[in-house]
């Protein structure tokens, strides 16, 4: 009995070595569905970009409406031609200097041309026949309100510049604590890392978008504020001008130069 069963046994054994095979290969891991060639990449349009990012997205759209009205009306009041009409000025100058109008007729000139420059020149002209120093202060305290009226809406441009990016960084943080909360209390491992991406995702949208106006806010602060300070030391040189030939000082060394050209005459022909 004993002899047989060591005999079935060895009889089986190459059985049992060729059921196993010596170069067997993994078993390949299940490939992932392929995405069809024709599919379109999901696309999303402005609306749904905007209702996307939430509530804080509405004060950001706000401050770029008013940011675009009112870049359009300074560009239109800040012109140069606007606030110093150069056929106005050279003639108007060129008049007061060879004393070919009177104070009347300077004053109705300037009230006539309504420009920045004219109202500064017409504080000048109010102070016909006086010092240098009464015409200057007539033009100073007019120029400073010109330069205020020209500054006019600087500090809205610098403010949603400043309030804009804050908006969006606000956003984004109320964004992201409603995607954490909304991970807690879903407890699939699976969908939360779903929930996380597009959390995230929505909530960076206040941030790109409050500095998609804060940068053009900016840029437009430092534009117009350079353009201001242009203008206004170009009125400071044409005011100057006007004070030199209507300041009582100013009369006085024109009435002294043609007597002074006549006293050289005489003695060059006494000689």
């Amino acid at each position: 009995m004993v002899g047989i069963s060591i005999g079935e046994v060895q009889a089986q054994r190459p059985q049992i070595v060729e059921a196993v095979p010596t170069n067997a290969e993994p078993a390949p891991l299940p490939s992932m569905p392929a995405v069809a060639e024709g599919d379109p990449i999901p696309t999303k349009n402005l609306l749904q970009v905007f209702r996307d990012g939430g509530l804080l997205m509405y004060p950001i759209g706000l401050c770029s409406f008013i940011l675009l009205v009112f870049v359009f009306e300074r560009a239109i009041s800040l012109r140069r031609g606007r606030v110093i009409p150069r056929p106005f000025v050279k003639r108007f100058i060129e008049q007061v200097k060879d004393g070919r109008i009177d104070q009347d007729q300077a004053l109705a000139l300037c009230e006539e041309n309504q420009s920045p420059v004219a109202e500064v020149f017409a504080a000048a002209v109010k102070k016909w026949g006086r010092s240098c120093v009464e015409v200057e202060q007539a033009i100073l305290d007019s120029g400073e309100r010109v330069t205020s009226r020209l500054r006019q809406y600087l500090r809205l441009f610098n403010g949603i510049s400043t309030i804009s990016p804050l908006l969006g960084l606000l956003g984004t943080v109320l964004g992201m604590i409603s995607a954490f909360n909304a991970i807690a209390a879903n407890g699939e491992a699976a969908s939360q890392r779903e929930l996380l991406a597009s959390g995230i995702s929505q909530a960076l949208l206040t941030t790109a978008a409050g500095l998609t106006v804060a940068l053009p806010a900016l840029i437009a602060y430092l534009f117009f504020s350079g353009r201001v300070d242009r203008l206004i030391i170009e009125i400071d040189a044409h005011s100057q001008e006007v004070v030199n030939a209507i300041a009582s000082d100013g009369w006085k060394e024109k009435k002294k130069s043609p007597s002074r050209r006549t006293s050289s005459r005489t003695t060059a022909k006494a000689a």
